[in-house]
């Protein structure tokens, strides 16, 4: 995949477990919502159709207790390698009405896990649709807030034995 600096923003770290589980916390709502998200918020649920056009969806519940959900659409999955999706869109493709101002600007992630060792290399890769909307995101501390999610998974799949 050809990276565009100016538009995409890259996290790549090598995770201490393998493929098999850094994919499972990724696809199976139940551990997905224990691990994803900015502290102190926490995620209050989950949905996932794992499939080309399906939707995923994820309530992140603020420390005031405010909700805030967020809905998608996978464009690619391929067990233990790679997970595309996007914001852009909802179940089956359809184009979402608006994109929430308040989330920042709306971006594709290509998510790769690669065995490199006794890990995974994790790629995070999120593809904005202009130079702009990717500075206004890393702006708003997209790149932090990712390297942060990168090092909450790594702790949870440490707990997990990973």
């Amino acid at each position: 995949m050809q990276i565009n600096p100016d538009r995409d923003v890259v996290l790549d770290r090598v995770l201490n477990a393998p493929p098999s589980l850094v994919w499972r916390c990724w696809t199976e709502p139940e551990l997905f919502c224990q691990w994803y998200g900015p502290q102190p918020g926490s995620i209050v649920g989950a949905r996932m159709d794992l499939r080309s056009g399906g939707q995923f969806w994820f309530a992140m519940a603020g420390p005031d207790g405010q909700s805030f959900p967020n809905e998608g659409c996978f464009l690619e999955v391929v067990p233990e390698q790679k997970l595309v999706f996007t914001d852009l869109m909802t179940a089956d493709y359809a184009p979402v009405a608006e994109v929430n101002p308040e989330f920042g600007p709306a971006f594709t992630v290509v998510l790769t896990f690669v065995p490199e060792g006794d890990g995974t290399r994790y790629r995070a890769i999120a593809r904005h649709r202009s130079a702009a909307e990717a500075k206004l995101n890393n702006d708003m501390g997209f790149a932090e807030n990712w390297a942060k999610v990168a090092e909450n998974l790594n702790d949870f799949l440490a707990k997990l034995g990973g």
